[in-house]
């Protein structure tokens, strides 16, 4: 289904270009708010959270008047994690949910990401009508003088997340005589992610908590995990935690200084869940889930299917085989039992639950061996060049000397101006001429 504003995980783009200014904010919310405003509701609600992001100041008030013109009564959260707002979207019995952020990606670009009233991502099929609603005249989406909406700030977003986070684990557990070391990216996660953490008893270490507006993800969170390796080495910590910019990914250390992706912590998390009988159906994971995970559920009985890259692909996989675990390498990780959407906090703590008892992360993430994976994201002006004849034909030849070997995966980012290439195999030269083939041709 192709769509004119929507990517595969809501609207991201360079800031003040096209699509990512006040106006189309305006519009965005202006289309929204039409859309969830006819749910049967004596107030129609819907509530903003955002990342740490300059631009947000500019944005977000656009956003506000397009809501609000169209008769939507608005709370705004301020910085807070993506899952936060989607749990808060439900616990509110909001229409919906609109996360400003950007997520991984530096501090120049911005988007959007919608909810409804089910803390869940919207469906394709939703995000067309709302297209549709954009690009109408404004004046049939305008509210009435009398029937606009108004706006409150609400501060205690973080205090209630966290709340609804803890009520997923027994009173009785707490993180006393650990140390821990987080990277909260600078991002929404740097107030939650501390205070979690300490609320429990941990001996914290905090770095990428002071935004500035522009350092977030820079050099640091899941996508820098180097630093979180630095860190869990320099004070010694039983474990380590990074974030993205808006803390719905994760990527873990372990106390050697093993860096851990989310590949290797559902492979953790699924083989405990197995042997608690907490496992539901199997696991979703995406085309980019590595070889090694793949071999891994075969040994262990476990299923296991592939969705488009997204965590909102994998919740619809997840949804439609009724399994209850799922999630990306990069370190998307739904649990679906506690959560709608990505959670690295959520997910952090129930890794530390499951090493309470004093068991190492080295010994608990100690679970597969990956298939060397190589990963090329080459920057393009236009993506749709994928589709032509010669880049297709470079693929099909690097399949062919792939076949048995391995596998190769060519695609389009849906959040950035790339084409990406992976490629797995243990004949790394194979692998490394495989992708140059491709590389070259789209160069």
């Amino acid at each position: 289904m192709v769509k004119k504003y929507f990517g595969t995980d809501g609207i991201r783009g360079a800031v003040n270009s096209k699509y990512i200014n006040g106006d189309m904010f305006f519009k965005f919310g202006l289309a929204s708010g039409t859309y969830f405003k006819t749910q049967k509701k004596k107030k129609q609600i819907a509530i903003i959270a955002k990342d740490t992001r300059l631009s947000g100041y500019t944005l977000e008030p656009a956003l506000v008047s397009g809501l609000t013109s169209a008769g939507m009564h608005v709370y705004t959260l301020g910085p807070l994690p993506t899952n936060g707002l989607a749990m808060l979207t439900k616990a509110m019995r909001a229409n919906m949910g609109i996360m400003i952020t950007a997520s991984h990606n530096p501090h120049h670009d911005n988007g959007l990401k919608l909810f409804g009233p089910d803390g869940l991502k919207l469906s394709d099929k939703i995000e067309k009508k709302i297209e549709s609603l954009i690009d109408r005249n404004i004046n049939n989406n305008l509210a009435k003088p009398k029937k606009l909406g108004t706006v409150k700030r609400l501060e205690s977003g973080n205090e209630d997340y966290i709340k609804i986070i803890k009520k997923n684990f027994p009173k009785d557990f707490n993180l006393r005589g650990l140390r821990i070391v987080i990277d909260c990216a600078n991002g929404a996660g740097y107030k939650a992610g501390p205070e979690l953490l300490k609320s429990l008893g941990a001996k914290v270490f905090a770095t990428g908590i002071k935004p500035n507006g522009i350092n977030i993800n820079e050099r640091c969170g899941s996508t820098y995990p180097r630093k979180i390796k630095s860190e869990v080495k320099k004070y010694k910590a039983h474990l380590g935690i990074s974030l993205d910019g808006d803390a719905d990914r994760i990527i873990m250390c372990d106390e050697r200084g093993d860096i851990i992706d989310g590949d290797q912590i559902i492979a953790a998390l699924a083989q405990r869940w197995k042997n608690k009988k907490m496992l539901k159906g199997g696991v979703v994971g995406t085309l980019m889930s590595n070889y090694g995970l793949e071999k891994f559920f075969k040994s262990k009985k476990i299923n296991f299917i592939r969705a488009n890259v997204g965590d909102r692909y994998v919740k619809e996989k997840m949804q439609k085989n009724n399994f209850n675990l799922g999630g990306e390498q990069s370190g998307h990780i739904i649990l679906g039992k506690f959560a709608t959407t990505g959670d690295g906090l959520l997910v952090a703590l129930e890794v530390l639950f499951s090493l309470r008892k004093g068991k190492k992360a080295s010994i608990f993430f100690n679970t597969f061996k990956k298939t060397p994976q190589i990963l090329e994201n080459i920057e393009i002006k236009n993506k749709d060049i994928i589709v032509s004849s010669e880049i297709k034909n470079s693929i099909k030849a690097a399949k062919i000397l792939m076949k048995g070997k391995g596998r190769i995966l060519v695609r389009k980012s849906g959040t950035e101006s790339k084409i990406r290439i992976m490629g797995e195999s243990d004949n790394k030269k194979l692998l490394q001429k495989c992708i140059n083939i491709i590389k070259k041709k789209i160069k």
